[in-house]
């Protein structure tokens, strides 16, 4: 490109040209070659009454060249220029410099190389950039905020920190305020603005900050996410924090410029040995010079035209400060609780397993969703404590004794009046046990009809009866409680069933026939073994044996036994016939026909099969038979076990009964 000169020998050169001097003459007075005193008399120079930096907006001038075409000037001309329309059509048809120069290549026989389209291509899209546009700002309309490097703290003990420096300058008066800090937190961010905001005696409307993490969550020039605890600070002063757009400083250009104004005027070739020390410096700075000074921009005193105009235009302050607390965010746990300094506070059950919000202070503990809405409060407690919320406790995690005895008791009376009146005599009698009765009761809903489970409890109240098992049985059974009984009907007649009348004279012949032939042969002795099987034999050699008119045993040195009732030896002992004899009668009686037994004379006999005599037996019970070889049992029956019998012939004697109807001294119940 070739090289521009001066709009004042530009100048020269046209004025000098116009009194009539030559061009020798006018470049050796200007110092300049011919050939450019040529072009510009010629016109292809810029003209001098062209405006260079137009006002945005504005038309240029025809006679202004602020942007000439490729290949115009001094030097070699392009050889694309004869190309430029084509070289156009292209460019707006998306085409890229590599494709222009082949199609100029293959379709127009073109020479030149690609690095010569390659630069044409760029003159031809090169756009003059606009200019910046200045934002001016209303009286209380806007405050920006930044971080710089602070100086350097030496204390005594000589470790050296370094410092961040905070400043806050508004828009429109410039006013400004600076702090020291050590760190760049949310808290210390927050402090020093509040300190700001109180140094000036209002709020502006709007807090205009870049992406610095202390304010800023989740950068986005669209939809930023600020951090909740900024946003509260935000809603207690009554204003509004808008961030820049990402890495673009001349958002807020004037804290840019007063970031660096303070560092070299106020801090730069300055230590100090405390963070206090530095940050009243930096106040009387403020006041003494920052004040004081004319703004090159205003071209007024900062200090003035904060007192005389923004300072008045200022949002109110709040009553208080914004409260100072701690903030975190926190998982909530399979319980329904959060951990806060190593205590443990509930949330609803809906966010189980979710994020939210922890806020502290020493004295609350406040949790936020996180839209920031409040979702608990508690009062804070000691490490390892647990505070719950009753309305935090899901309703099906509620046991039903925890409700408590009115609760239960008005449960009881929608029952019914009867179970209500059951359910509190049973709370008197039983006390605290009877709350779990009292579920128990409830529970029944499920099962049972309310006017059974009523009429239940009126006949378990008035037998005094305070258990749950009672009720239960009766709603079971259907006792008394209205409910209808299931009856099962049982066939009158059948094809392979007998009825009973066919059975009972089976039975009463089995039993009347042997007895009449015991009675003719009880009187005989020394008869012959009798078959087994014979049931008539049997029972004539029993009839022998115990009704035949025995008086006793013989004992030991002379003299014989005392023959006991109905003439079986040892039958006075205790539990053995004297009580036996009356129900063996009365079973005798009803079985009819049957000879009953006199106060000497015979025994009833009871004839019935060998297995059902054994399972009728009660404990003392004397069986007459023999489940096997051998002699007959002596021991109670259900022993299972054999012992000897008495010599043949002795009272009271028998023979083995294999199979034989058995002969009991009394029957069971």
């Amino acid at each position: 490109m070739a090289n521009r000169l001066k709009m004042a020998i530009v100048t020269s050169i046209l004025t000098l040209h116009k009194r009539g001097w030559s061009q020798r003459k006018i470049a050796r007075e200007l110092g300049v070659s011919r050939t450019t005193v040529r072009r510009y008399l010629a016109g292809n120079g810029p003209d001098p009454n062209c405006t260079t930096n137009p006002p945005p907006g504005s038309e240029v001038p025809s006679n202004c060249t602020t942007n000439p075409p490729p290949g115009s000037g001094s030097g070699p001309a392009s050889s694309c220029r004869p190309f430029r329309e084509v070289i156009e059509v292209k460019l707006a048809g998306g085409l890229s410099g590599v494709r222009i120069w082949q199609d100029l290549v293959a379709e127009h026989g073109f020479g030149g190389s690609y690095d010569s389209v390659k630069r044409y291509v760029r003159r031809l899209r090169g756009t003059r950039p606009l200019p910046f546009r200045r934002m001016e700002c209303e009286p209380g309309q806007e405050a920006q905020i930044d971080f710089g490097t602070g100086p350097p703290i030496v204390p005594s003990e000589g470790r050296r920190r370094r410092t961040h420096v905070f400043r806050i300058v508004l828009s429109h008066s410039r006013k400004g305020y600076s702090e020291n800090l050590f760190r760049q937190t949310t808290d210390e961010f927050l402090t020093a603005l509040e300190n700001a905001l109180w140094y000036f005696g209002g709020v502006p409307k709007t807090l205009v900050v870049d992406n610095l993490k202390a304010a800023v969550k989740n950068p986005d020039w669209f939809d930023p996410e600020l951090n909740p605890k900024v946003q509260s600070f935000c809603e207690h002063y009554g204003t509004v924090m808008l961030p820049t757009k990402p890495y673009t400083p001349r958002h807020k250009g004037k804290i840019e410029r007063g970031i660096a104004y303070v560092q070299d005027n106020a801090l730069k070739g300055r230590r100090f040995g405390t963070l206090a020390a530095a940050n009243a410096h930096l106040l009387a700075w403020e006041t003494g010079v920052a004040d004081t000074r004319i703004h090159g921009t205003t071209r007024k005193q900062v200090g003035k035209v904060f007192e005389e105009i923004e300072a008045a235009a200022l949002g109110p302050l709040p009553a208080g400060r914004f409260p100072s607390f701690r903030e975190a965010q926190r998982s909530v746990h399979r319980d329904g609780h959060v951990e806060v300094a190593k205590a443990y506070y509930s949330v609803p059950p809906e966010y189980v397993g979710r994020r939210v919000w922890a806020r502290w202070d020493g004295h609350l503990v406040r949790v936020f969703n996180q839209q920031m809405a409040v979702i608990a409060v508690h009062v804070q407690q000691e490490a390892g404590r647990t505070s719950t919320h009753n309305d935090h406790i899901h309703s099906r995690k509620f046991s039903k004794v925890e409700r408590g005895a009115q609760w239960l008791l008005r449960e009881a009376a929608m029952i019914g009046s009867d179970a209500a009146r059951w359910g509190k005599a049973m709370l008197e009698f039983r006390g605290v046990s009877g709350l779990r009765v009292l579920v128990g009761l409830r529970a029944l809903t499920g099962r049972y009809a309310a006017e059974e489970i009523d009429r239940a409890c009126e006949v378990a109240l008035s037998h005094e009866m305070y258990r749950l098992r009672p009720i239960r049985e009766l709603l079971k059974r259907g006792v008394d409680t209205g409910r209808e009984q299931s009856e099962f009907a049982f066939l009158a007649e059948h094809e392979i069933i007998r009825d009973m009348e066919s059975y009972g004279d089976v039975v009463r012949r089995a039993m009347q026939e042997p007895l009449n032939e015991a009675r003719q042969t009880s009187g005989q002795e020394g008869a012959a073994r009798d078959d087994p099987r014979d049931v008539d034999g049997v029972v004539a050699k029993a009839s022998a044996q115990w009704v035949g008119g025995n008086t006793g045993r013989s004992l030991a040195g002379g003299g014989r036994e005392p023959a006991g009732p109905c003439g079986v030896p040892g039958a006075d002992r205790p539990g053995r016939v004297a009580g036996a004899t009356a129900a063996a009668d009365r079973t005798a009686d009803e079985a009819g026909g049957v000879p009953g037994c006199q106060e000497s004379g015979g025994l009833r006999l009871l004839v019935q099969p060998v297995g059902a005599a054994e399972g009728h037996l009660r404990p003392g019970d004397l069986p007459i038979h023999s489940p096997g070889p051998g002699c007959a049992s002596d021991r109670p029956a259900g022993d299972g076990q054999e012992s000897s019998c008495p010599g043949a012939g002795a009272p009271g004697d028998q023979e083995r009964l294999d199979g034989a109807v058995p002969i009991d001294l009394r029957p069971g119940a």
